[in-house]
């Protein structure tokens, strides 16, 4: 019987522990607070082989070697207290938690020299992923998760294509820098979704109940949206206060938190050098709903909006903004992972972190096979980069284009569906203005440009 230790009882901890026990581990768990340990026994030691420890000590004395354990408790000083446990040479420590991928690497160099073996794993899927199957993106020691490899892909979710949502991402922190770098993209894809409910609302006058019959038609019928973002926002404009026995939606407070993986994956990006602008509207939008007091001042700023009349169809215009929108986001997210592989020397196979995240995960979504094939390669990559051209094409884009402009019209803010589109034209222009932005640079401050005819940089006296 393979053994596994897990440490720290929150949701996540408690889920994946019930979740290895499922498959046959036997699973020694201890939490700091021992009541919560008492309590995880009470209400689930029936589940499977458990062995409920006091100390860490007891932890360690219950495991059987190769000695494995799971860490779930806050990234941060509390992964730094267990690696300075008393440990042996060739256990295993596996941190489940949202780690930053800098300290995950730290920690690998410094368990190593004492014959350690530490990997950084991503897990995604929430409360429900943890126990029925999470995304996994394991990195680090490629060693330690050869051992413990058998009984995570047990616990994995399925990918829908008879492979199993766990890979092992690459050395160093890189299976962190996935899971922060797929925190970004659900800040980006959530953001697009919470845009589209906002023009839907106040522009479109949709009432909650025309907005969750439409998102559950979106994500029952519709082959490109269908994800478990937009089936759980169907769910959510349909549920009742039961306080008040108004729509929930309408008493919950605009202020979003956010634990910082989203601002991470932005300052990675700044530093990688590869623009993710929907990621960080996303979240700009979530600091920007925070500051309630600030906002409520700005309330009494002119608002001149332009008499524009809705257009036909405006539902499936919406459709493609977000569609396309959350396109872009993806591929932000995913190229992003590419400067940082090839900078850091992982080798991270793009099309397989695409696989794993297409079941368990929180961005799970029919869209993900196209994606898949696009960053995978040979004759699958090209189908699957014709694929991606073809949802951008006519009608799709100009529907984003007329969201977009009709939401500036009547300010109604789209930040992050107006970035992507931004970014999509950007991207795709054979010239930008930033030759510009070198020749200012060189009027005022001699900081040379390149030019278009020739090799070498240059300084212009431009007075």
């Amino acid at each position: 019987m393979i053994s596994l230790g897990v440490i720290g009882l929150g949701t996540m901890g408690a889920n994946l522990a019930r979740n290895a026990a499922r498959h046959g581990a036997e699973v020694a768990v201890y939490n700091r607070t021992t009541e919560k340990t008492a309590k995880f026994m009470k209400e689930h030691g029936s589940e499977g082989k458990f062995i409920p420890c006091k100390t860490f000590e007891d932890l360690l004395a219950a495991l059987k070697p190769p000695r494995a354990i799971l860490i779930m408790v806050k990234a941060g000083d509390a992964v730094d207290a267990v690696i300075e446990e008393p440990l042996s040479p060739g256990d295993i420590l596996i941190d489940g938690g949202n780690s930053h991928y800098k300290d995950t690497g730290r920690r690998i160099q410094e368990l190593q020299k004492k014959g350690i073996y530490f990997i950084g794993m991503g897990v995604s899927g929430g409360e429900s992923g943890a126990l029925n199957g999470p995304s996994m993106m394991p990195g680090g020691s490629e060693e330690g998760y050869r051992i413990i490899k058998p009984l995570l892909t047990k616990m994995a979710a399925d990918d829908g294509d008879g492979g199993k949502c766990i890979t092992y991402c690459g050395p160093d922190g890189a299976g962190h820098f996935v899971k922060m770098v797929h925190n970004g993209i659900e800040y980006a894809i959530m953001q697009c979704i919470a845009e589209s409910y906002d023009i839907l609302k106040r522009v479109g006058k949709y009432s909650n109940a025309k907005l969750a019959e439409l998102f559950t038609e979106w994500n029952n019928n519709d082959p490109e949206l269908r994800s478990f973002l937009i089936e759980i926002t169907g769910k959510i404009f349909q549920k009742k206060d039961s306080e008040t026995g108004n729509d929930l939606i309408d008493m919950i407070l605009d202020k979003a938190a956010q634990k910082g993986t989203g601002k991470w994956t932005t300052e990675a990006a700044m530093n990688y050098g590869f623009p993710i602008p929907t990621i960080t509207a996303a979240v700009d939008a979530r600091n920007l709903s925070g500051c309630i007091d600030c906002r409520a001042g700005w309330r009494t700023m002119p608002n001149e909006t332009l008499d524009t009349p809705t257009p036909e169809h405006f539902t499936d215009h919406v459709k493609s903004a977000l569609t396309l929108a959350s396109i872009v986001s993806y591929m932000q997210g995913i190229t992003l992972i590419a400067y940082a592989s090839q900078e850091e020397g992982w080798n991270i196979d793009l099309g397989e972190v695409v696989r794993i995240w297409r079941g368990g995960c929180i961005i799970r979504s029919t869209l993900l096979p196209t994606l898949q094939k696009a960053y995978g390669s040979g004759k699958d990559m090209e189908k699957g980069l014709k694929e991606i051209h073809k949802h951008f094409e006519e009608e799709a884009q100009q529907s984003w284009r007329t969201v977009v402009a009709h939401g500036i019209a009547h300010g109604v803010p789209l930040p992050a569906l107006s970035a992507s589109l931004a970014f999509y034209d950007s991207m795709r222009a054979e010239h930008l203005p930033q030759n510009l932005i070198q020749a200012q640079r060189d009027f005022f401050g001699a900081h040379t440009y390149e030019r278009i005819d020739k090799e070498g940089t240059f300084h212009t006296e431009w007075e």
